[in-house]
């Protein structure tokens, strides 16, 4: 059998990502300090963008349009028209100007300068500082086991790994380790270099110079007892009245469980809203916050290069009309994303106005799908949009993702956000008698009394996530 050759035509529907609408995706996830970076690398790359001075920022936009001067027809002529697109005509607002700044801007106080500047020492090299102290130049041993020793010790104090490990590091005798131990012990702060809780709170105990007494036998026989608030039964085995079993529980409560959490603090993080949250009037107004994004726009020196009657090879002329290509795309999809993210701020704010007035209690339930279909995009565009974003609101900095929580019916015919149910728990527990804490059942018939019917799991799986103990361990006897 012969194979031949044919030509057919077919006709076939692809969809295909332009490199525009890629670029465009790309910088919708991305933080404004990240998009700052990408369009600062963008303008060392590209001699076709350039900044946009600050004094031409400054200038009214009204003003300026009306200073400029009328293009001469000759000018006009030497435009290079582009064979392949009118690129003078879908890119018009962003050959010279680029697009301008619409946020207000305001100035902001600065950190102080020792805020900068001071450093804290860690855990880790407070407890060398002391163990240089402590040893001689002429005892090695004892500075190699107690860096080894230091070199376990976690941000909370507690030495992670056991004697017999330290020991296996670098074959010291079992001996000299826990000897090293208890020297590393007797440092600042009290309680650390400990195995346990148990072990923390007895070294705290025999500091306070209270070895030998009640407090000391219900940390050593009864901690767990004392874990789940069974005060009644503590008394009873150390045959003792409650009050005075209340001494010794208080100074217990007085010791630090986390010795080292002192000398490594959660670094404070610092969050640049993207979206502000103005009161016009009557009504709230999304205000973009462009404060230090670079405005860009195409070079008109550059931009000369083009000219057809300059004297320019042709590969001149095609580098430069590549560039030009790639800046004009840069600065659309910037435009786009900035447009698309106050679309979606608009959007939210015109679901959340009654949370932007009275606060948490008034959140309403709001889903992807409800904003998708309120500014006619696609579920994934704003859920790119709503990563890393943060509006700041009347009531508060907030993560966009925020606004976007399940709702649950109420009696009344109304849907209750989840974030303000978790709220509502959190201020029924706040105001309950520390003697008598209310069970998560008792919370459930409480919700029933305001129409909000929820099963009792759901209640523990709320208080769960608000980090709130159990009943059983938040009473309190006295």
């Amino acid at each position: 059998m012969a194979l031949q050759q044919r030509l057919q035509t077919r006709l076939s529907q692809k969809l295909i990502l332009t490199p525009s609408l890629q670029q465009a995706i790309k910088l919708l996830p991305m933080t404004t300090l990240e998009l700052v970076d990408m369009l600062n690398q963008e303008v060392v790359e590209n001699p076709m963008l350039e900044e946009v001075p600050t004094e031409e920022l400054q200038q009214p936009e009204a003003a300026s349009q009306a200073e400029k001067p009328e293009e001469p027809a000759a000018d006009k002529e030497k435009q290079d028209s582009w064979d392949d697109a009118d690129y003078e005509y879908f890119f018009g607002d962003y050959l010279d100007d680029g697009y301008r700044v619409r946020a207000p801007r305001e100035v902001k106080e600065l950190p102080p300068i020792e805020n900068t500047l001071s450093t804290q020492s860690s855990l880790a090299d407070h407890l060398m500082w002391q163990l240089s102290l402590q040893t001689k130049d002429d005892d090695p041993l004892v500075r190699e086991i107690g860096s080894a020793i230091i070199g376990n010790v976690d941000d909370d104090g507690y030495l992670v790994a056991s004697a017999d490990e330290i020991a296996a590091m670098g074959t010291w005798p079992l001996h000299e380790v826990e000897r090293v131990l208890q020297v590393i012990q007797a440092f600042d702060p009290i309680g650390v270099a400990a195995r346990g809780l148990q072990e923390c709170l007895l070294l705290q105990i025999d500091h306070l110079g209270l070895s030998g007494t009640a407090s000391e036998t219900i940390v050593r026989e009864h901690l767990k007892l004392l874990q789940n608030h069974q005060e009644q039964e503590i008394a009873r085995r150390l045959d003792m009245s409650i009050e005075d079993l209340k001494h010794h529980i208080e100074v217990i409560r007085q010791l630090d469980p986390k010795p080292g959490s002192r000398f490594n603090p959660s670094s404070s993080q610092f969050v640049i809203p993207d979206v502000h949250v103005v009161k016009v009037e009557d009504r709230y107004v999304a205000v973009l916050n462009e404060d230090g994004m670079p405005q860009l726009r195409i070079s008109p020196v550059y931009r000369r290069l083009l000219d057809k009657k300059t004297e320019n090879s042709n590969e001149t002329r095609a580098y430069v009309k590549e560039k030009v290509r790639s800046a004009l795309w840069l600065i659309k999809s910037v435009y786009q994303r900035q447009k698309t993210i106050h679309k979606v701020a608009t959007s939210i704010i015109a679901f959340q106005t009654e949370f932007l007035d009275h606060g948490i209690e008034h959140l309403r339930p709001l889903v992807l799908r409800d904003v998708a279909n309120d500014i006619g995009m696609h579920e994934s565009t704003v859920s790119r949009v709503v990563n890393n974003k943060y509006m700041h609101t009347p009531q508060g900095v907030f993560e966009m993702k925020y606004f976007f929580h399940s709702g649950i019916n109420s009696a009344y015919g109304e849907s209750v956000s989840s974030v303000t149910i978790k709220q509502r728990i959190r201020k029924i527990i706040e105001e309950e008698d520390p003697k008598k804490p209310l069970s998560d059942s008792r919370i459930v018939r409480l919700l029933q009394d305001e129409g909000l019917v929820l099963a009792r799991r759901t209640i523990a799986k709320y208080r769960e996530e608000l980090r709130i103990p159990t009943s059983t361990q938040r009473k309190v006897l006295f």
